[in-house]
């Protein structure tokens, strides 16, 4: 017998060239994360590098300091105390105080008025539903810009001249200059009227929260409505003609070409303001819907069983629990409305964007670092609004045991 001649093969078990690590994942994973930090900071250097280097040639100074600088222009509505001597610093604060003006009213209007027609498009009654319904498909399918042009200039600009205003009892004016109603006027004695009803809101929020509980372990009930209106009307009353009647009020008079005294409402900040709040309500009133109709239909007939009348089962019982399907897309709403009244400058409305983005940017020609804080007070408004509705969403969330 021949011997029979064996070859042995070696077999390796590590890595045979450096080749293999282009097939190891985690090898592969770490070098793409650098390449790809690598690339943003040669992005961003190469950026800022050009921008400096652009600012440099133009004589563009850099920095904060316009801030300090006089502005040297009016703006229409201001909530404190302004005028032309004032300095850039001035005019982002008021640009940021009218920009939340009509972002906090456009919220709680659309709100109510989204509640209220999401509810309607829900009615048994036909009519109310088919006019909730045409609302919604009307309002949501018509670009905003659109909106506050059909407000600005179709309805508000097509108002009578102050001569020939449109009036209610000589106290309130409407004319193509804008809303005229009487201003308050406080004297010696108002901060106690005032700290009266303060008071009173308060103490009806407490015995609110004891007649609740009593009612969870008795089941009798508190007259909440004779006792709110005790605290609230009743009692800042009767400490108002105590004190001598301090606050008075001041009615605008025709003076001239215009109305003096009192307060006035410019047009730009009604027509975004009705505009701002019609568009986003139809969009909440389908959010509203929505969430009703996801609530089983059985809670309905149970508190049907119960005896308890079509708006009592919608607050006790259904809208309690639709609320947890409502708010996350409602504060998405929120959020757009306060982004979208950006638009505001296309009717010349004193926004942050028309005044300090628009305005002051045009004299100083600091782009950057005006753009750069525009951004971040949208960015806080949104993070801010975002983080309240984050709380009370926890708030209204079902308990799970």
């Amino acid at each position: 017998m021949k011997p029979t001649n064996t070859v042995a093969s070696k077999t390796d078990n590590g890595p045979t060239s450096n080749a293999s690590l282009l097939y190891n994942p985690t090898f592969r994973s770490v070098v793409f994360q650098i390449i790809a930090i690598l690339a943003l900071v040669f992005f961003f250097y190469t950026i800022v590098n050009n921008a400096l280097t652009n600012l440099e040639a133009r004589g563009i100074a850099t920095g904060f300091g316009f801030l300090t600088q006089e502005a040297g222009f009016g703006i229409g509505l201001t909530l404190i105390e302004y005028d032309e001597t004032y300095s850039y610093g001035r005019t982002f604060i008021i640009g940021l105080l009218n920009t939340a003006l009509v972002s906090v009213l456009g919220i709680i209007l659309a709100t109510v008025i989204g509640f209220v027609m999401g509810i309607a498009r829900l009615s048994s009654n036909w009519l109310v539903s088919r006019l909730a319904a045409v609302y919604i498909e009307t309002f949501r399918n018509i670009p905003l810009l659109l909106q506050i042009f059909f407000w600005y200039f179709a309805v508000l600009q097509a108002l009578p001249s102050a001569r020939q205003s449109l009036s209610l009892g000589e106290a309130i004016f409407l004319n193509v200059r804008g809303l005229y109603f009487p201003s308050p006027i406080f004297e010696a004695g108002s901060s106690i009227v005032i700290a009266s009803f303060v008071i009173g809101i308060i103490a009806t929020v407490f015995i609110s929260i004891w007649a609740r509980n009593k009612q969870r372990l008795t089941g009798q009930q508190t007259p909440m409505g004779r006792i709110a209106l005790g605290l609230i009307v009743v009692f800042p009353t009767v400490v108002y003609f105590l004190m001598g009647s301090p606050i008075s009020a001041e009615y605008p008079e025709l003076k001239g070409f215009n109305f003096k005294g009192g307060v006035s409402i410019i047009p730009e900040l009604a027509a975004l303001l009705l505009a701002l709040s019609i568009y986003t309500a139809s969009f909440i009133a389908e959010i509203v819907r929505s969430g009703i109709n996801a609530v089983s239909h059985g809670q309905t007939e149970a508190a049907m069983s119960l005896g308890l009348p079509r708006s009592r089962t919608l607050k006790l019982v259904i809208v309690p629990q639709a609320l947890r399907i409502i708010i996350p897309p409602l504060t998405s709403q929120y959020l757009n409305l306060t982004k979208n009244s950006s638009l505001a400058m296309a009717i010349g409305y004193p926004d942050l964007v028309s005044v300090f983005a628009g305005t002051t940017l045009n004299q100083t020609g600091q782009a950057i670092e005006i753009i750069a804080m525009t951004m971040a007070v949208y960015l806080s408004l949104s993070l801010i609004t975002s983080a309240l509705m984050n709380i009370y969403n926890r708030k209204v969330a079902l308990v799970e045991r």
